[in-house]
Formats: C-alpha cells, sequence, structure tokens
C-alpha cells in the first residue's frame, strides 16, 4: 500500500491527479521497520501487562521497591543507549545494532522463567531486557529519519508508532487470552512472549534495508566518528537544549505500572481485567498517533509535544479526582493514549533535522538517555510519596510537577530564531 519517499517528488504526467504522492505516506522502510515494532510490541506488551500485578501482589512488592523496579525497566541501562547509538554511527551499521538490542529483549523473556521468584534475578532479567530496548531505539529512530524527507518525519514516525501501538494494544489482549485458557500461569506468558519476539527478529533480518542512500554523508573517505565528536553535540546550543528538555520531560513520568495500579485500587477491578487496561492506552494511541505525526508537521512539533504532557497532566488529576465508575477508566486511558501519541514519536522527529546526518543516532540516543535517567528518578519519587503520603497525594504532586516541567520546555525549546518551533516549510 505505501509507495517509497524520495527527496524530489516525481512529475506526474500531464493532465493526471498526483496520485502517487498522495500514497506515498511513508517509505518502505518505514513500514518494514514498523511492522518490527509491531510484532516486537505485542511480545513486550504481554510481559508489561502482567508484570505489576506479578510483582506487587504475587510476590508482595512495596511501592518503592515496584518504582525501583520499574525505573529499572526503562532507566538502568540509559547510559546503553548512547553506546548503541555511537557505535551504529561509528561503524555505519544501524541495522545490524538495532537487531543485537532486539535479540537481547527476545532472550530476556526465557529469562523471565530462571528467575523464579528471586527479586535480584529478576530485575536482572528485566535489565537485559532494557537494555535491549535502549541499544536498539536509537538506531531504528535514525533509520526512520534517514529515510524520510525532513518535511514528512512527524508523519513517518506517526506511522511507525501506530503501527507500534496496534502491537502495544494486541500484546494485552494476547496476554489476556492466555491466561483464560492456562489459568494464572505467567510462565505461559513469558514462553508466548518470547515465541512472539523472535519473529520480530526474523522480520528485520529480512526486511529491513540499511540503504546506501542513508549514509550519504558518511561515504567511504569520510573519517569514522569519534567519541569527542559525538559528544561534541551536547556544546551545540540546539542538542543540548533538546537533551536537558528531554530530562525534564522524563521527570514528569510515573510509568503505566504506576497509572494501571492506581485505576485498579480505585475501581477494585478483578485481577483478570488488569491486562486490558493497556489495550484502553494502546487503542487511543493507536487512533490517534498518525494524525498528530501530521499536526506535527503542519503546526510545528514543539506545541503538540507540550499538548501530550498536558494530557499527562490531566490525566494525574483525574487519578485523584471526584470522577470515578467507567468514566474515570476511559478519560483517564484516553488522556493517556493522546499522550503518548503526541509525544513519542513527535519528540524524535523535532530531534531529527537539528542533529547532522553522521551523528544523527547519537544524538538521538543521548536525547532519549537524558529522559530515561530522569524517568528513574522519577520512578523512584513516585514509590517513595506512595509510600509517605499515599497514593492520593502522589499523583498530586506528579501533576504539580507536569505542570513545571511544561514552562522549563517551553523556556529551553523556545529560541530566538524559533529553530525548534518553527512549522517546517513544504
Amino acid at each position: 500500500m505505501y509507495l517509497s519517499t524520495v527527496s524530489r517528488p516525481v512529475a506526474d504526467p500531464p493532465g493526471s491527479e498526483p496520485r502517487r504522492r498522495r500514497l506515498a505516506l511513508v517509505s518502505g522502510n518505514v513500514v518494514a521497520l514498523g511492522t518490527v515494532s509491531l510484532i516486537t510490541d505485542i511480545s513486550a506488551e504481554m510481559v508489561a501487562a502482567v508484570l505489576p500485578l506479578y510483582l506487587v501482589l504475587g510476590l508482595q512488592l512495596s511501592p518503592v521497591a515496584f518504582g525501583v523496579l520499574d525505573g529499572v525497566h526503562t532507566g538502568a541501562t540509559a547510559l546503553l543507549r548512547v553506546v548503541g547509538g555511537f557505535a551504529a554511527d561509528r561503524f555505519r551499521r544501524r541495522k545490524l545494532i538495532a537487531g543485537i538490542g532486539y535479540t537481547l529483549s527476545a532472550v530476556a523473556k526465557l529469562g523471565l522463567l530462571l528467575a523464579g521468584r528471586s527479586i535480584p534475578a529478576i530485575g536482572a532479567v528485566i535489565a537485559v531486557d532494557r537494555l535491549g530496548k535502549g541499544v536498539r531505539s536509537a538506531p531504528r529512530d535514525a533509520l526512520i529519519t534517514l529515510s524520510t524527507p525532513p518535511e514528512a518525519l512527524g508523519r513517518a514516525f506517526g506511522v511507525h508508532r501506530a503501527m507500534d501501538s496496534v502491537g502495544a494494544f494486541l500484546g494485552p489482549l494476547a496476554a489476556f487470552a492466555v491466561l483464560l485458557v492456562v489459568g494464572q500461569s505467567y510462565d505461559a506468558v513469558f514462553v508466548t512472549s518470547f515465541c512472539v519476539a523472535a519473529l520480530a527478529v526474523v522480520v528485520l533480518v529480512l526486511f529491513v534495508r540499511e540503504r546506501p542512500a542513508d549514509q550519504t554523508t558518511n561515504g567511504p573517505d569520510d573519517p569514522t566518528v569519534s567519541v569527542r565528536e559525538a559528544f561534541g553535540l551536547l556544546r551545540a546550543g540546539p542538542a543540548r537544549r533538546l537533551v536537558l528538555a528531554a530530562a525534564m520531560l522524563g521527570l514528569a513520568t510515573i510509568g503505566d505500572g504506576f497509572v494501571y495500579l492506581l485505576l485498579q485500587r480505585r475501581e477494585d477491578l478483578g485481577l483478570r481485567w488488569f491486562p486490558l487496561l493497556a489495550v484502553g492506552t494502546s487503542l487511543a494511541y493507536l487512533l490517534l498517533a498518525a494524525p498528530l505525526g501530521v499536526l506535527a508537521d503542519r503546526i510545528g512539533r514543539l506545541p503538540v509535544v507540550l499538548g501530550g504532557y498536558t494530557a499527562l497532566g490531566a490525566t494525574y488529576l483525574l487519578l485523584a479526582g471526584p470522577v470515578d465508575g467507567w468514566p474515570l477508566i476511559a478519560l483517564t486511558l484516553v488522556l493517556y493514549g493522546a499522550f503518548y501519541a503526541a509525544t513519542d514519536g513527535v519528540l524524535i522527529a523535532l530531534a531529527g533535522p537539528v542533529l547532522p546526518a553522521r551523528l544523527r543516532t547519537t544524538g538521538i540516543a543521548l536525547v532519549q538517555t537524558g529522559q530515561a535517567l530522569a524517568y528513574l528518578v522519577s520512578s523512584v519519587l513516585f514509590g517513595l510519596s506512595w509510600q509517605a503520603w499515599g497514593p492520593e497525594a502522589a499523583i498530586r504532586a506528579a501533576a504539580v510537577a507536569v505542570a513545571g516541567v511544561l514552562v522549563g520546555t517551553l523556556f529551553l525549546l523556545t529560541s530566538p530564531s524559533r529553530l525548534l518551533t518553527r512549522r517546517v516549510s513544504r
């Protein structure tokens, strides 16, 4: 259905409609990467949908311990994102580095079987899984930016994240189906998740291409990327502001597990239905990701990102507010899905044009690392706040933090030249 996007549109025959350009939504490489992400997210969300229950209710973890593990799930291996991004730029093998990351995450699913009820072992397995995600994310996103014209980056990331969210939508349903068939057998979920993740690696190897066109600025005679050059990105004003803003935004994010546990506590949902909360978020994400990506290309990417974090703040307020019942569940999941749709790919689309092509993967990794490290801190702090003040007071404090972060991000990313807020010329 999708045709390859080229930087120079091919002229239509005289008198014909520009049908090819209307159909050329994204490149074939973006579709292939989206397919890999779709399959991988089915695997990842199968585990993520049952993990909070397994840890908090099954193993009786305290909110602080869960916050630490939840932070590890995203942030503990964050620095390795930079290592993966730098290796991809230095050796010009973005597909290979991404493939290593996807393979690590697949193997980690089997590690959960061996970890048993040992909290340190579970933490180590989660760290390996997130190591895989950290290694693959920047090379994958760099491949998307290098396969797409700058004026269409919002659309490309919107389509990719929409495909990714299809997997996030199907993953909890798959976990729900497995639990329905075999009972409360988490091992069956982990084994099924591994099989699905292995399929994603096969699709990556067969269908994703690292074309010569993706490396036009890294010809055979160009010097390889050095460590000094890579970290020199942080001396450049726009890149430095992006990394700082990403870190601030990460501090405002408490994690899906806490959001769903708060909903489950308030509405006293049955444990069997818990995985379906993630389905609601993913459905909203799926429906909104591509339209918001296109909107970001039209009106500017920063306004869309800030709108997404406004939706996050509203989500937190709902969880501490007077609304309850199905209206609370529906509104929370829709707003939470809108937050992801407006921020996940759009932030990277905002960063792409600012970063030089030969350092694109490293730059994206720096942005993701800043956000992930801040997320680790945020998860631990929220767990401590929950234990010290109770869940309602903790979530209200998180909403206040979102408001402060919005102001700080607007200040950081609005420059006199409006480099990061201007609409991309078409």
